[in-house]
């Protein structure tokens, strides 16, 4: 299967995103229903685990597959991959694994999804200083933005890849080389969910990236990648510590603790196994469909939204158009957004209702590849 073919055969889009046949879904930077491929995964090896224990129904080779999968998608070793979601947990394991000193502080966007603030704020106990951004426009941070706030005592710098209202891109590349050449002493580390299977995002410039899988990946909850570069490795001790991450031989407890080579380490216990057969098949597709197409049509989408929402005098939750990502909210002055996000669901049209710290209420629209410029008409029309 190709996208072309996807596009061009309305049964076969149907049968392989199930969700399409009753619903246009344009809300993937939520939550993804699965595709077919995906389910069929999961539910076969649930079949399987009945005749047989949980950890046999998974062939072997799957988890080393999916480390190479993810880091063929994010530029790096396999070795550098860890099988961890949910993304909370990944960034739970940057902020507690690091070895902070009082005085130290973290540059971090404070308007941003809680799950990539909450656990930067936690420093604070520890004498951390919280240095949050505060963009003009939600999520638009650039090397300027960031410069008043970065010094000596940076000991972190974190942010997303796109932003979750705005979808504005932040320039990885840029910010990241920029942080090296700074001194090279402050990490950075990147929630990369609403880009991570939507939009190239490599680590080039990057020591710790966390993207659970059920947004564009289109897998299982629970189920993510968790990159930690062989540098950072070095800095950031597992917090979370069993059998798996820590080495016992027979399964015996160990004289010492010496941790598993690798980003295996952050993997303290059983893997989810229902998520890994899922994660395989959704990484799989893709590698089908291939990055630069997803990206192409994921980005055609957001331009012909935008455009087409100007015409109707809404306003736009970001207005760079050089940092487009999958994402567009969209919002009007003394217009009840709820009631348009209702209408939107009763003509069987998934959309996103996202509110800022402002109080300002955002129609959010997120297609991906599989969605049709039919679908977004029929959302358009009923504004």
């Amino acid at each position: 299967m190709n996208l072309s073919d996807l596009h061009n055969n309305e049964n076969l889009r149907q049968r392989e995103f199930p969700i399409s046949e009753g619903t246009a879904y344009l809300a993937n930077a939520a939550i993804c229903p699965l595709p077919r491929c995906v389910a069929k995964a999961v539910s076969e090896y649930a079949l399987t685990t009945t005749m047989c224990d949980q950890e046999k129904g998974l062939p072997v080779a799957i988890p080393d597959e999916i480390r190479q999968m993810g880091a063929d998608l994010l530029g790096c070793d396999h070795q550098e991959i860890a099988l961890l979601g949910p993304t909370s947990i990944a960034l739970s394991l940057v902020a507690n694994g690091l070895p902070f000193q009082p005085g130290d502080n973290v540059v971090y966007n404070g308007a941003d999804y809680p799950s990539n603030t909450v656990v930067w704020m936690n420093l604070a106990e520890k004498g951390v200083e919280l240095r949050p951004v505060k963009p003009k426009e939600p999520g638009r941070i650039t090397i300027d933005t960031l410069k008043p706030l970065v010094n000596s005592k940076t000991r972190l710098v974190a942010l997303s890849s796109a932003h979750y209202i705005s979808g504005y891109r932040i320039d990885l590349e840029a910010i990241g080389s920029w942080l090296k050449e700074n001194g090279g002493k402050t990490l950075f580390c990147v929630d990369a969910i609403q880009t991570l299977g939507a939009l190239p995002t490599t680590v080039e410039h990057v020591d710790f990236l966390a993207a659970d899988s059920h947004k564009w990946l289109l897998g299982p909850c629970t189920s993510g990648l968790f990159y930690v570069g062989q540098e950072a490795m070095q800095q950031l001790r597992p917090t979370l510590l069993g059998w798996h991450n820590v080495q016992c031989a027979d399964f015996l407890p160990p004289t010492e603790i010496v941790f598993q080579p690798g980003a295996e380490r952050y993997e303290a216990g059983n893997s989810n196994y229902l998520g890994l057969a899922g994660l395989h098949a959704s990484l799989s597709l893709l590698a089908q469909i291939t990055l630069p197409k997803i990206t192409e049509i994921i980005l055609d989408h957001t331009r012909y939204i935008r455009e087409m929402v100007r015409s109707k005098d809404y306003t736009l939750a970001g207005s760079d158009e050089d940092h487009l990502s999958g994402i567009t909210s969209i919002n009007k002055k003394d217009f009840d957004m709820v009631r348009l996000h209702q209408n939107l669901a009763a003509a069987n049209i998934a959309a996103s209702l996202r509110i800022d710290l402002e109080g300002r209420q955002w129609l959010r629209f997120s297609p991906h590849y599989y969605n049709t410029r039919a679908e977004i008409d029929s959302a358009l029309e009923q504004f």
